[in-house]
């Protein structure tokens, strides 16, 4: 008897520890494409009800004789008490960057199409518009 008692806490002592670690609810989503990566801007709800955001730099690899890509991931918290420094602080480094480069041109969405065409424009100029025509 006492050894199912043990063993019965024992497993709601796991189920709770699972519990605990469980990914906290995404309560608003948007995700940025820029390049090859992506970066996905969640709110998400503490377990004490609280609100943060959680910024994740998802960047696409794709190593040699591999067939699928795969997604390096970096995550960055931020929290509600935060939001004001975090903000200045972006704000007057991007306003340092503007200053120095002057016009800042924004990227180009990507695509997997873009992409060969870019490849297709970077051949024509190494051969010449005849070695391209000849192909």
């Amino acid at each position: 008897m006492l050894y199912l008692c043990g063993e019965l806490i024992l497993k709601r002592k796991n189920k709770m520890e699972k519990d605990e670690r469980r990914e906290p609810e995404i309560v608003f989503s948007r995700s940025v494409k820029a390049g090859k990566r992506i970066y996905y801007l969640d709110v998400r709800k503490a377990r004490n009800e609280d609100l943060y955001l959680c910024i994740t730099e998802s960047k696409r690899r794709q190593a040699e004789g591999e067939e699928a890509p795969s997604f390096e991931k970096h995550k960055l918290f931020l929290y509600k008490e935060d939001f004001a420094h975090f903000t200045e602080g972006l704000n007057e480094v991007i306003g340092y960057i503007r200053d120095q480069l002057g016009t800042i041109e924004e990227r180009p969405e990507w695509t997997p199409e873009a992409k060969e065409e870019a490849a297709v424009e970077e051949e024509s100029k190494k051969k010449g518009l005849l070695g391209f025509l000849r192909k």
